[in-house]
């Protein structure tokens, strides 16, 4: 079992910046890909980002650009840079770990973007 519990999230103006990070428990964090989801009021949860145990890493064409995800295998965390923030990408913010059979998710952190 991975347990996986996200920071980071708060309050920021459009143009801002935020970091968030997930840290896992347990001793098979290297062998996950590892990903960022986001759900927005009255909307379906989505793909944000997402990093491969090699290292490989995709993006929603919304945050291509902007976002940044990246993980440290040593210590057991996954990273999402947020840079040049939009309203647009208020949301609720989740880490996802996945493989095969095996999906774990965070509860989540807020990213509001709002002058």
């Amino acid at each position: 079992q991975v347990q996986l519990v996200e920071s980071g999230g708060g309050l920021v103006q459009p143009g801002g910046s935020l970091r968030l990070s997930c840290a896992a428990s347990g001793s098979i964090f290297s062998i996950l890909a590892m990903g960022w989801y986001r759900q927005a009021p009255g909307k379906q949860r989505e793909l944000v980002a997402v990093i491969s145990r090699g290292g490989s890493t995709n993006y929603a064409d919304s945050v291509k650009g902007r976002f940044t995800i990246s993980r440290d295998n040593a210590k057991n965390t996954v990273y999402l840079q947020m840079n040049s923030l939009k309203c647009e990408d208020t949301a609720v913010y989740y880490c996802n770990g996945a493989q095969g059979s095996w999906s774990f998710w965070g509860q989540g952190t807020q990213v509001t973007v709002s002058s």
